[in-house]
């Protein structure tokens, strides 16, 4: 049974930082994309970061736009864990972060929820003003 477990979630003021890992179980996903998405309290759950490695210690990343250059996502594959640093933190950055795994690559954009497999439970991050 493969499962996705999230952790690292929590309260932090304005401008902190958190970093949330998802460690996966059951089964590898060295082909295809794991990501991250958030779903703030009345919206629609909406991309954050996506992953994929493209060749030996290579790896390929996109960011939805309001998180470039403050959050990064990497990953280990011999932990079969992906990590989502979270730095300069906003209000607006608070919502439940959900981990999802690919297991291979498909036609969809890594952007988009219906190209991922499985999904973890969710994390909730609250960023105080």
């Amino acid at each position: 049974q493969v499962q996705l477990a999230e952790s690292g979630g929590g309260l932090v003021q304005a401008g902190g930082s958190l970093r949330l890992s998802c460690t996966a179980s059951g089964r590898t996903f060295s082909s295809g994309n794991m990501g991250w998405f958030r779903q703030a309290p009345g919206k629609e759950r909406q991309f954050v970061t996506a992953i994929r490695k493209i060749g030996p210690n290579t790896y390929y990343a996109e960011y939805a736009d309001p998180v470039k250059g403050r959050f990064t996502i990497s990953g280990d594959n011999a932990k079969n864990t992906v990590f989502l640093q979270m730095n300069s933190l906003k209000p607006e950055d608070t919502a439940v972060y959900y981990c999802a795994a690919q297991e291979s690559p498909s036609t969809h954009s890594m952007r988009v929820a219906a190209a991922y497999n499985y999904w973890g439970q969710g994390t909730q991050v609250t960023v105080s003003s």
